[in-house]
């Protein structure tokens, strides 16, 4: 097991709790980065954080008048929870914390439809993500809205670092720290670099549908600007929200060494991420949401993959595990 790993994930998850919870993570390197993001590709990271923001907010007085048709909407849809779903199932629950074990071909579709997401390569993204786990909320988390203190002014500063102020660092996290077993995986390295194509075809590929499908430029342009840029930017603000409100506000009813909650209003568009504060507690667990009524639709699609025998090994949580992760009444419940 690496050094500050859990007892149930080989790389850089937080320790599990045990009775008080004291802690024991290691002390972070002054330096997580192996090397800098040449300068193309940083620009690269300004545009695709940028321009699809733009858009989202160009969006609202489209959506009132015109551009907007029923292919339009069923491309966005489609591509958002493709790529959410390749995000949340694959990049998080089975690359980072390896929550079950998947076949070859559902191991390259999920980094696959990660990659369509647009929030990085495969290896950059497991990296920063054990990083976090590791340090969450402590000297060392790339992203944490606590990162310049509890007053108004910190945490105002704080929520836009770990929304999305942090991507703009140019220093990538160590790869061959964070993330050994993907760099060693064939397949993976594969469509970590075909990550700029995955990119241009996530963008620009509904124009493409969209201009055939109505064989017009307009409908190109509508195709893209809706399923491309506007489907983008959702996802982005989706994700870094659980880096951000999901550690700022909510339910707090299991024990974590950080400052994770349950923000039940995220649940269905984040395919079930945010039920965040379970998770922190039991990093590889395969559900986040186990309460009642709490959707969690990324853990239904690995109950599907299960059935259908493309994954096994699935870590599902049981009750006597959730007991022993409940926050104690003497705690509070509520960040």
């Amino acid at each position: 097991m690496s050094e500050g790993g859990c007892p149930h994930c080989p790389f850089w998850c937080e320790p599990e709790p045990s009775g008080g919870v004291t802690d024991t993570r290691p002390a972070p390197r002054s330096d997580f980065s192996d090397r800098l993001r040449h300068p193309v590709p940083h620009l690269f990271v300004y545009a695709f954080a940028i321009v699809p923001a733009i858009a989202l907010v160009a969006a609202v007085p489209l959506v009132w008048g015109w551009g907007l048709t029923w292919l339009d909407a069923g491309l966005a849809l489609a591509l958002y929870v493709v790529s959410m779903l390749g995000v949340t199932v694959g990049f998080h629950r089975y690359f980072t914390h390896g929550s079950f074990t998947a076949n070859r071909p559902l191991r390259i579709a999920l980094a696959v439809a990660g990659s369509l997401a647009v929030q990085g390569p495969v290896r950059h993204w497991v990296a920063d993500h054990r990083r976090h786990h590791a340090y969450a909320d402590a000297e060392g988390d790339p992203h944490s809205p606590w990162r310049y203190g509890t007053s108004p002014a910190a945490l105002v500063r704080g929520f836009w670092h770990a929304h999305m102020g942090w991507i703009f660092d140019r220093s990538l996290t160590d790869q061959r720290r964070f993330a050994p077993d993907l760099l060693a995986d064939p397949d993976i390295d594969r469509v970590h670099r075909g990550f700029t194509v995955l990119t241009i075809l996530s963008v620009f590929g509904p124009g493409v549908v969209g201009g055939l499908v109505t064989w017009s430029w307009w409908g190109a342009f509508t195709a893209f600007f809706w399923a491309g840029l506007v489907r983008v930017a959702v996802s982005h603000h989706v994700a870094w929200s659980t880096n951000s409100i999901c550690h700022l506000v909510g339910e707090r009813p299991y024990r974590a060494r950080d400052r994770s909650t349950n923000v039940w209003l995220l649940a269905v568009p984040s395919m079930g991420e945010s039920w965040h504060n379970l998770h922190h507690a039991d990093p590889t667990s395969a559900r986040h949401g186990v309460g009642r009524g709490e959707i969690d639709i990324s853990a239904g699609t690995i109950r599907l993959f299960e059935k259908l025998g493309w994954a096994w090994n699935v870590r599902w949580p049981t009750e006597k595990r959730l007991a022993k992760l409940a926050a104690r009444p003497d705690e509070p419940a509520a960040a």
